[in-house]
């Protein structure tokens, strides 16, 4: 597997002052890595150094090719004041790959289509943007990272504020294209979402518990990360289950 991205010996923060541990990671080829943690435990800051939006205090970020990021920010950070359909959305993702002097072309339109494809919403493409549900405008937001046609997939709680099948539903087709092969990193507070989903994860809260979800999703691993005792389960379908006590 190729590593696509490195973290080595990385402090983050801003002003010259950290608000992480050291961090240590490598992210490979058809990862899934789940990036875990209570509001202000420093989801969002580790997400900016990845994208690049914020420098290491110390270390080294090292990104291994020249991939391309796909990025899936909050819904409710998408503004629905203007009357654009879903294609309008996706087809946003495409110009920055445009001529500064041409409009988008039939690639482009082939991209766009692809990706509304991809994800399941060819048949409401031309609704607006504002009018589609939940589930609906989270899709047609990965569908507008997709279009980029990307090597990692970032998403950032893309299953806040939906109702139970949604979300399965949401976290579904996210599994489905790690499993063609995008490499997947998303961040939730949500430990249960990724817990039976990703093959690593990041814990953050203070302090920073990262490695396989067969060395993270341990009783004694998560009581120490969350201060108080966390137990772990398996049910009938083998289904893993992470529960404070």
């Amino acid at each position: 597997m190729k590593r696509l991205l490195e973290f080595r010996n990385v402090l983050l923060g801003y002003g010259g002052k950290a608000v992480l541990p050291e961090i240590n990671l490598t992210v490979y080829e058809k990862d899934f890595l789940g990036v875990v943690g209570p509001n202000g435990a420093g989801k969002t800051t580790l997400l900016k150094a990845i994208l690049g939006l914020i420098k290491p205090i110390e270390g080294h970020i090292i990104h291994h090719k020249n991939h391309r990021y796909g990025y899936v920010p909050q819904r409710e950070k998408v503004d629905e004041m203007f009357p654009l359909t879903a294609r309008d959305i996706v087809m946003m993702s495409r110009f920055p790959l445009c001529s500064a002097i041409f409009p988008p072309g039939k690639s482009d339109r082939e991209a766009v289509q692809s990706a509304l494809e991809m994800v399941g919403i060819s048949d409401i493409a031309d609704k607006l943007f504002r009018s589609l549900s939940g589930g609906q405008k989270q899709r047609t937001l990965i569908a507008r990272a997709l279009a980029t046609q990307p090597d990692i997939l970032i998403l950032d709680e893309p299953t806040n504020g939906m109702d139970i099948r949604a979300e399965k539903s949401t976290m579904d087709l996210i599994s489905e294209l790690n499993g063609k092969g995008i490499t997947v990193i998303m961040v939730t507070h949500l430990l249960n979402l990724v817990a039976n989903r990703a093959n690593k994860l990041v814990l953050l809260n203070e302090h920073i518990l990262q490695g396989k979800v067969s060395e993270v999703l341990t009783s004694d691993a998560l009581s120490a990360t969350y201060g108080g005792e966390v137990g772990v389960f398996h049910d009938a379908h083998n289904q893993c289950h992470v529960v404070a006590r």
